[in-house]
């Protein structure tokens, strides 16, 4: 693929909503913008929140945005067989290892340390299970080497101590199903995705896909979390918590784009578009001044 390489990668747990619109048309401009590629990714690994056709669902309504990806939507369902030789291979590297572990389990593990911080997986398989494995996790590395840091080109400079505020994190669980960070890992470098555009309550993930990233020998893209779009409670817009499904069309677009600080005003989905084009740029270098201010979100 010739250019930077841009995604959307929506989960088919049911229609897109208003939030969801955000991302997508975030992610489509950066791509266009740079006279890259944008494509879809259906993220359905996660098959208990998997709604039957939701992903035909999703696709109509980008397209009845404007928004039509360049190549062939993958899905994840089907590429089991990737993550599997990923899952071996971190195990043959001794970064990846079987828990038996159960969540009563690790919640017994927190309460006995009487940490008052965020719950951390707490290491109890690292040097073999007790039984039937539950689930695979990454065996975070060392020291210095668990701290991540890394640049949004919105949020500015990130640091996470992974180590301390995640634990080592699942990459399968028992029942089959893989977990999103492995497999986004995995997807984003099979197709060449060179600019993850996301939303910014997604940045909490990137220090694990990073570490997956190192440990696999697979390149780290450029990063840009986007504003989230809140209910007058401040809270995020989302499916879980009921969101209403995206009715497309040109007012969903201005919605969207007013979200990203663009103020666009066509009639006609394909010039809304073509607005919003001409102002990311813009929109982008204002980002980046402001995030060349900023410090690490934690030391």
């Amino acid at each position: 693929m010739a250019g930077p390489v841009g995604r959307f990668a929506p989960s088919p747990s049911g229609p897109l909503h208003a939030g969801s619109l955000v991302a997508a048309l975030g992610s489509w401009l950066d791509a266009r913008c740079a006279g890259g590629t944008w494509l879809v990714r259906i993220e359905d690994v996660d098959t208990r929140r998997c709604v039957a056709g939701a992903d035909r669902v999703i696709l109509q309504q980008l397209a009845a945005c404007g928004l039509r990806p360049d190549g062939v939507v993958l899905h994840q369902a089907v590429r089991g067989a990737l993550y599997e030789q990923a899952l071996q291979r971190l195990l043959d590297q001794h970064d990846a290892y079987p828990c038996s572990c159960s969540r009563r389990d690790i919640e017994a593990a927190a309460a006995r340390s009487g940490s008052a911080g965020p719950r951390v997986y707490p290491g109890t398989c690292r040097d073999g299970t007790r039984g039937a494995p539950r689930a695979w996790r990454m065996r975070l590395p060392a020291g210095d080497a668990a701290c991540v840091r890394w640049q949004c080109a919105r949020l500015g400079p990130q640091l996470q101590r992974v180590d301390l505020e995640v634990g080592d994190f699942v990459l399968k669980r028992a029942d089959g199903d893989w977990a999103y960070q492995l497999a986004v890992v995995v997807d984003d470098a099979a197709q060449g995705v060179s600019d993850v555009v996301r939303g910014e309550d997604l940045a909490d993930s990137t220090a694990r896909q990073i570490l997956l990233q190192r440990a696999l020998g697979l390149p780290t893209p450029r990063y840009l979390h986007l504003p989230l779009l809140r209910d007058r409670a401040g809270r995020k817009v989302s499916k879980s918590e009921g969101a209403a499904a995206l009715r497309p069309g040109v007012q969903a677009l201005r919605d969207a784009a007013a979200i990203l600080g663009l103020r666009v005003d066509a009639a006609t989905p394909q010039r809304l578009l073509l607005q919003a084009l001409r102002q990311w740029p813009g929109r982008l270098q204002a980002w980046r001044q402001a995030a060349a201010q900023r410090q690490p979100a934690c030391a």
